[in-house]
């Protein structure tokens, strides 16, 4: 699992992906997302806008990424 340092309070999931490389850009993260296979805590997240704080885990088919301070 990868962990990625949050500077703020909170990071958009759409950028989240592009930061950590689980997208090249942030037009195919946002299709990623509504496509349905990001989850957030084990739940599926379709906003493209979710707010992503420290401690939460993102993850798409099986690449995982913890959110940390």
């Amino acid at each position: 699992m990868k962990e990625f340092k949050l500077s703020g309070d909170h990071i958009d999931l759409c950028d989240l992906m592009k930061l950590v490389d689980m997208a090249p850009n942030g037009g195919v993260a946002k299709h990623i997302i509504a496509t349905g296979v990001v989850k957030v805590d084990g739940v599926v997240e379709t906003r493209k806008r979710c707010k992503i704080r420290a401690g939460q885990v993102v993850e798409i088919e099986g690449e995982s990424v913890k959110v940390i301070l």
